[in-house]
């Protein structure tokens, strides 16, 4: 990764990184990538996985959209809110 493409993923994630700081982040994420690269060229057919964390394959439910409270009632427990949605403070400037 170039110290460019690293101010592109800044301006994404609204971060500054100093120059310094950049080509470190640069310089770890191209290791990283170089590092998956070789992952990727691992032939992992017929190979059944190892670990599973609840023994449990593909459970799924319903995704099924529900009103739980109107939402008027909802926002009246809102510390505060904006245009009909709970406004949050600011994490990141």
């Amino acid at each position: 990764m170039t110290e460019r493409e690293c101010q592109k993923y800044e301006a994404m994630v609204k971060l500054a990184l100093p120059p310094g700081e950049r080509a470190w982040a640069a310089e770890r994420a191209s290791r990283l990538e170089e590092r998956f690269a070789l992952l990727d060229g691992v032939d992992t057919d017929g190979v059944a996985p190892l670990v599973t964390v609840s023994g449990l394959m593909n459970v799924t439910r319903e995704d099924a959209a529900r009103r739980f409270m109107p939402r008027e009632e909802l926002l009246a427990a809102a510390p505060e809110q904006y245009g009909g949605y709970f406004q949050a403070p600011r994490t990141i400037d």
